[in-house]
């Protein structure tokens, strides 16, 4: 009861900082599934640029957030501008990694037939391509989304907003309410977008691969 009492006090601004936690998470998902698909399609007709995208990715993944974080604050100040930023990078690589490994795991021989049937690349990129690819970009997303809400609370250090005030401010005055409401709604939209984006995978899966998939799992 306390922890609803601490949502519904309008003196705890709790639909500001709502507002203010899904602009930050928003934009910077938006922003990484842009750039993480281009990347990924480019760098898969490349296979040197594939593997310097790849090891990067990996090398920016063991970079801790928190580091990326301040790295921008003396270019970009305080607030916004360089949480999204840290975040976006944080973002982009399982975006860029699912993409390059979808294009990269489709069948050649399912390209040959396509252009044997007289398909030009746009008709290729859009029929073929497109819908076989779809599955693992969306999980992609899907892993990338929830990395972004789960971190955006750090955003609270540089005066950025939303619910990591909440967990900042109660951890240093020792007031839990205000901590487990900051955690809880963090929790809670990961899990909301966990969910969307798991039934959105779903939905975009062609039947043949649901198929291909329910053999191999009986198997």
């Amino acid at each position: 009861m306390a922890v609803i009492q601490f949502i519904l006090n309008p003196q705890n601004d709790f639909i500001g900082q709502t507002w203010a936690y899904l602009r930050i998470c928003g934009f910077s998902i938006a922003v990484a599934i842009i750039i993480g698909i281009a990347l990924g399609a480019a760098v898969s007709r490349n296979p040197l640029l594939a593997f310097i995208a790849v090891n990067l990715s990996g090398l920016i993944r063991a970079i801790p957030i928190i580091a990326i974080l301040f790295a921008f604050v003396p270019l970009l100040g305080l607030g916004f501008k360089p949480t999204v930023i840290a975040l976006i990078v944080l973002g982009i690589p399982p975006i860029l990694l699912n993409t390059y490994t979808g294009l990269r795991a489709i069948d050649p021989a399912i390209l040959d037939a396509a252009r044997g049937m007289g398909m030009n690349r746009w008709q290729i990129a859009t029929r073929i391509q497109t819908p076989l690819v779809t599955p693992l970009v969306v999980a992609g997303i899907r892993t990338s989304a929830v990395q972004i809400i789960a971190t955006a609370t750090l955003a609270a250090f540089i005066a950025a907003g939303g619910y990591g005030e909440y967990i900042v401010d109660g951890l240093n005055v020792f007031n839990y309410t205000e901590l487990i409401a900051g955690a809880l709604a963090v929790a809670v939209l990961a899990i909301l977008v966990e969910l969307l984006m798991s039934w959105l995978q779903r939905l975009v899966t062609p039947v043949g691969l649901k198929v291909q998939e329910q053999e191999a799992v009986s198997a």
